[in-house]
């Protein structure tokens, strides 16, 4: 096979088209296993879709056990620049096993990843739920309705901030993220940085901090929140098309 170049530039020489994987990224565990099952061997604890997902666990997208990795003689690992430590995909690369890094910050980064893994890195065809996410999500950008909040973690209050994938889909959906100027990905605020006039409405996903009725909303005494399904708004795959959904009936409620 010629060499291939992942979103990072990075050559990958493969001997033949891929026939067991190792996913270290939930999202594209998720599409690996919804359309190429059969090359799916490996993949992390936090890799929760399908539901009935039957591979061998290597830990966590930031602590992988490389060991285990290489033990299940992986022909291709998948990863993310966001999402995965650098020291990890250069040690499995040590270790001669062939390395795909996603990059991923827009919706339309996401769209053209995906297609790239489908139809370069594991030689198949692009499947038919991402040529639908495409038709969904690649129109032109909606008029802003609302401006929302969206915090990933509490004590310390940490928010979605500026060039995320996050903030990108909800643009696409209409709202705006209050703290898409911050200079940081995902800032340290105070909880009155959130809960401010100017803000519509603040959303409360369930992964990575899992917010619930009786955990997070009873901070907040001016801004309504929102409890929302944390895979929705921050998974990239098939996800893409419930997420849609599930924004579209948010935004015209608020």
């Amino acid at each position: 096979m010629p060499p291939l170049h992942d979103d990072m530039g990075t050559a990958l020489n493969l001997a033949h088209s891929p026939r067991r994987v190792v996913s270290l990224v939930p999202s594209l565990t998720e599409a690996i296993a919804i359309s190429r099952p059969d090359v799916l061997v490996g993949a992390t604890q936090w890799c929760t879709h399908p539901g009935d997902l039957d591979v061998a666990r290597v830990r966590g997208t930031k602590n992988p056990d490389r060991a285990a990795i290489v033990r299940l003689r992986p022909d291709l690992v998948i990863a993310n620049k966001e999402e995965n430590r650098e020291l990890d995909v250069a040690r499995l690369r040590a270790a001669g096993v062939p390395v795909w890094v996603t990059v991923i910050e827009t919706v339309p980064q996401a769209l053209d990843s995906l297609e790239r893994m489908f139809t370069e890195a594991l030689e198949t065809s692009v499947p038919d739920w991402l040529d639908a996410a495409r038709a969904l999500w690649s129109g032109p950008l909606p008029d802003v309705t609302a401006t929302a909040a969206i915090p990933i973690w509490r004590d310390p209050w940490m928010v979605v901030g500026r060039s995320t994938f996050t903030g990108d889909l909800l643009r696409r959906a209409g709202l705006a993220n209050a703290f898409a100027e911050d200079p940081d990905r995902y800032p340290h605020v105070a909880l009155e940085e959130i809960d401010r006039p100017d803000v519509d409405v603040v959303l409360l996903p369930d992964e990575p901090y899992v917010f619930s009725e009786s955990d997070g909303p009873e901070a907040f005494h001016r801004t309504p929140t929102r409890l929302v399904n944390g895979r929705l708004i921050t998974w990239y795959g098939p996800s893409l098309l419930p997420a849609h959904r599930m924004l579209q009936q948010l935004v015209a409620a608020l």
